[in-house]
């Protein structure tokens, strides 16, 4: 929603602006400019992410326009989750949670809260170290530094798209101008047409410019932006698992480790240790 919002705030400030002026919008309506300088940013993009960076970037720039999902309530109903998990474990043993582990889909406890367990990257970060804690050949210190490692390499692979979408904003100025030199040619070859028909080829060559530094700054590198947003917040979420899972491994109750959880969040995610106690607490109910 904001995106479009803005989209539209953009174009009718820097078009209202043009015509306010007494410009005319027909004489930005030049398809070949938009051609070259799409044309050349596309080919570019594809050269310089072809294959698996390519298609992160087509997958994860639909997102932009979605809202994030780690929101308070996400994270409420992911601490429930961790708090009645844990609290299985601290009650029945370790072994208590291996069949929710290995199936958590079929699992009555995950089944609970379908936010979570919509979200497979967070279900199978969760099992996967509950899996190991379960298997019982880990300590905590060796538990911490391999989930570091997979945090680390999911947050390079977040950056993939970012990198991707950064560049293509930095070579559309440059591609504007390219088309902006084509056009000058083109005018320099009718140097003998009247002075009316060459101001009209000059100022078609401007618009190219004009339209590779728009499509960078107002509409591409947003987006790029947009993507940095989301990798935090995914990235924000293992971390919380990381914390969480981790005070429970050192000896810690359900309880506190959800408050150790807790403690990883932004000022707008983090519930207050009283509602956060509430809800636990009509959860277990």
């Amino acid at each position: 929603m904001f995106v479009g919002i803005g989209y539209l705030l953009l174009l009718g400030c820097v078009l209202g602006g043009f015509v306010a002026a007494g410009g005319h919008l027909e004489a930005l309506m030049q398809p070949l400019e938009v051609l070259m300088i799409a044309g050349a940013a596309i080919g570019a993009f594809v050269v310089a992410n072809g294959g698996a960076p390519m298609k992160a970037t087509i997958k994860a720039l639909p997102t932009v326009f979605k809202g994030t999902p780690y929101n308070k309530a996400f994270y409420m109903e992911l601490f429930t989750l961790l708090f009645e998990i844990l609290s299985k474990v601290r009650k029945e043993g370790l072994m208590s949670v291996e069949a929710d582990v290995e199936n958590p889909e079929a699992s009555p406890v995950f089944s609970k809260y379908p936010a979570v367990l919509h979200d497979h990257h967070v279900v199978e970060f969760i099992c996967d170290y509950l899996r190991l804690m379960v298997g019982g050949n880990l300590n905590a210190f060796e538990i911490e530094n391999l989930m570091d490692v997979e945090i680390e390499t999911h947050h390079h692979e977040g950056e993939v798209p970012i990198s991707a979408v950064k560049g293509l904003a930095d070579g559309l100025p440059a591609f504007g101008i390219v088309a902006a030199v084509m056009g000058v040619v083109h005018t320099m070859e009718s140097v003998g047409a009247p002075p009316s028909e060459l101001g009209m080829l000059i100022a078609h060559a401007l618009v190219g410019t004009f339209l590779g530094i728009l499509l960078a700054y107002g509409f591409v590198a947003p987006l790029a932006t947009i993507l940095e947003h989301k990798l935090g917040d995914g990235t924000r979420v293992f971390q919380t698992i990381k914390v969480t899972l981790l005070a429970s491994l050192n000896g810690y109750a359900p309880q506190v480790a959800v408050e150790f959880g807790r403690k990883v969040l932004t000022s707008t995610d983090r519930p207050s240790f009283k509602e956060l106690e509430d809800h636990v607490k009509q959860a277990k109910k």
